[in-house]
C-alpha cells in the first residue's frame, strides 16, 4: 500500500533500521513489539550496533516491557557518531485521540525516556499531533497511556449507564447529553464522542460503531492496566469491573466495534430517533 503511494519500502524491521536515522513503531501488543525489536530479522538484529539514534514506539503495551526494550536500545552503539549521540535512545510515546485525532493531525504524546531525546523529538511529534507531554523515565510514557485508557473506558462505561437509565425514565439521550455536557458530569465520553446513534454526527455511534477504538483494544488495555495494579499492590475495582465488562462484549462478537458500543450491545441502549 505504502510503495504504490510512492513511499519507500524494505521487507524487514532490521532493513528499515539499516536505512533510517529515527524509527517509530506503533504496534497493537507487548508481543509484537518485543517481535518487532529482538525477534528475527528485527530492529536490533545487527548485533551491538545500529545505525537508528532514536528509536519511538508508540504502541499501549505495559511499562516494564517499553523499559526493558529501552535497556537494550541502551546498551547498543550507533555505528556512526551522530552530534553528541554515542549511543542510540529509545522513547516510549503511546497517543491520545483514537484515529479522529490521527486522521486530523491532533494526537496527544506521552512520553518517557531521557528528557534530551524527547527534546530532540519533540517537533516529530508536533508534525503528527498537537500536543506533547513529558512524563518522565523510560516506561512513564506507558504507564500514563494505561491510566488515560483505563479512565476513559470507565467514563463510557458512567456515560452509557447513565444515558441507558435515562432513556427507561423517559428522559432522551439528547436532552441528557445537554444536561451532563453544562452539568459537573461533562466528559469526553458524553461532549466528544457519545455514544447514542444519532445524538452526535461524526463519531463511531453514527456509523453503527464502525472505526474508533476497537473494543478488544480497550479489553487489552484494561488487562495491562489491572497488571500494572497487582505488580505494584494497588487495588483498582472499577478497572476490574471495566474489564469483566469488556471481556463481555467481545466475547458476545463485538470485538472490532468501537468500545462505545457498549451503550448498545451491554447496556441495551436504544438509537436517538
Amino acid at each position: 500500500m505504502f510503495s504504490d503511494m510512492g513511499v519507500p519500502t524494505k521487507e524487514t524491521p532490521f532493513e528499515v533500521a539499516e536505512a533510517s536515522d529515527v524509527v517509530i513503531t506503533m504496534l497493537p501488543s507487548s508481543s509484537h513489539v518485543l517481535d518487532v525489536y529482538n525477534g528475527p530479522n528485527g530492529l536490533l538484529q545487527g548485533g551491538n550496533s545500529v545505525r537508528p539514534q532514536l528509536l519511538i514506539d508508540s504502541s499501549t503495551i505495559d511499562p516494564q516491557t517499553s523499559r526493558n526494550i529501552s535497556a537494550a536500545v541502551s546498551n547498543c552503539i550507533l555505528k556512526e557518531k551522530k552530534d553528541s549521540w554515542e549511543n542510540p535512545v529509545m522513547l516510549d510515546a503511546p497517543v491520545s485521540g483514537g484515529v479522529l485525532a490521527a486522521e486530523a493531525g491532533t494526537l496527544t504524546f506521552m512520553v518517557g525516556g531521557s528528557e534530551d531525546a524527547y527534546q530532540a523529538a519533540k517537533p516529530l511529534f508536533l508534525s503528527m499531533g498537537k500536543n506533547t507531554i513529558y512524563c518522565g523515565g523510560a516506561g512513564n510514557g506507558a504507564a500514563a497511556k494505561i491510566c488515560n485508557n483505563l479512565t476513559m473506558a470507565v467514563s463510557m462505561l458512567g456515560v452509557s449507564e447513565a444515558l441507558t437509565l435515562g432513556q427507561s425514565l423517559g428522559i432522551s439521550a439528547s436532552t441528557l447529553t445537554k444536561i451532563l455536557n453544562s452539568s459537573s458530569a461533562r466528559c469526553w465520553s458524553s461532549d466528544s464522542y457519545n455514544p447514542v446513534p444519532g445524538v452526535m454526527e461524526g463519531v463511531p455511534a453514527s456509523r453503527n460503531y464502525g472505526g474508533g477504538f476497537a473494543s478488544k483494544l480497550m479489553a487489552k488495555d484494561l488487562n495491562l492496566a489491572l497488571a500494572s495494579a497487582k505488580e505494584v499492590g494497588v487495588d483498582c475495582p472499577l478497572t476490574s469491573q471495566a474489564q469483566d465488562i469488556y471481556a463481555k462484549l467481545c466475547e458476545n462478537g463485538h470485538d472490532s466495534k468501537d468500545f462505545s458500543c457498549v451503550f448498545q450491545h451491554y447496556y441495551g441502549g436504544k438509537d436517538e430517533v
